[in-house]
């Protein structure tokens, strides 16, 4: 049995601020026992402009954010998943959002680099987003072996796209974490149906922290975080607002569980139509 939390912020553009409050929540995660703890998309900022994240991006193992995330997994002797820090990119004008991985002994031990950008025009109230504008697409999917099983990452708009979920499958996934900032608009009508199904789908566990709540740059999120079971229960779950949750993951009852309901193994691929 491992335990796991998710870590819910409503982020603002002070990356200052922001680094105060994860390190308030992160202690609040491993007073409670957490061993693995996931931030959410952004937490160490949200700009009043997409570009304001450029002008803080850093070369990978350089820089304040990553200085951070490093101190405090050594610190607290806890695994981190890094929400999204903004790390150099090809293009001057980009960053990478990358899902940054740290062991107990604050090391780097995976980088993903979020591949699906969410540029959409929200009909409902004529909000949009173009996150291509300053976000360089990854192209790979990343799971990793930790102490708690085989560990996949996902960013936000990734949920839409289980083909990138049945990548991680192939890899060998138990466990999916999900840093997210979803909309207020989407995640009501989407965010519950997205996290749950992908768990059902590849029956493992997923870990969706998001960011919840009003922000200064007048977005609201819809927070929301989860933590669901190989069977689509919902373990744990935050509303709105900062917080933690935390749940135990059982590698027995997953191992059971894909016994038992092995529909993983009647996977049938389809190349066309005839």
């Amino acid at each position: 049995m491992s335990r796991v939390a998710a870590i819910q912020m409503a982020s603002g553009p002070n990356v200052g601020a922001n680094l105060i409050e994860v390190k308030r929540l992160i202690a609040i995660a491993v007073d409670d026992g957490a061993e693995l703890i996931v931030l959410p998309e952004n937490f160490a900022i949200m700009g009043m402009t997409e570009e304001d994240k450029v002008g803080l991006r850093e070369a990978e193992g350089e820089g304040p954010i990553q200085s951070f995330l490093a101190q405090q997994a050594k610190d607290n002797g806890v695994w981190i998943v890094g929400g999204t820090v903004p790390l150099v990119a090809t293009d001057d004008n980009k960053i990478c959002a990358a899902c940054l991985l740290y062991d107990a002994a604050g090391k780097q031990i995976a980088r993903y680099d979020k591949i699906h950008l969410f540029d959409v025009l929200l009909e409902e109230n004529r909000e949009s987003y173009i996150e291509s504008k300053t976000i360089e697409a990854g192209q790979h999917a990343v799971v990793v072996d930790t102490p708690f099983g085989r560990l996949g990452l996902a960013i936000c708009y990734d949920l839409r796209f289980p083909e990138l979920f049945r990548a991680l499958l192939d890899q060998g996934v138990e466990i999916i974490a999900v840093p997210s900032a979803f909309t207020a608009i989407t995640g009501r009508a989407h965010w519950e149906t997205l996290v749950r199904a992908r768990a059902i789908e590849n029956l493992s566990y997923v870990i969706a922290a998001a960011q919840g709540g009003y922000h200064v740059n007048g977005r609201e999120t819809y927070g929301n975080s989860m933590i669901v079971d190989p069977w689509g229960g919902v373990l744990d779950r935050l509303p709105s607002g900062s917080g933690v949750i935390c749940a135990e993951l059982d590698p027995v009852r997953l191992a059971q569980t894909r016994q038992n309901f092995p529909s993983i193994s009647h996977r049938k691929l389809f190349c066309g139509v005839k």
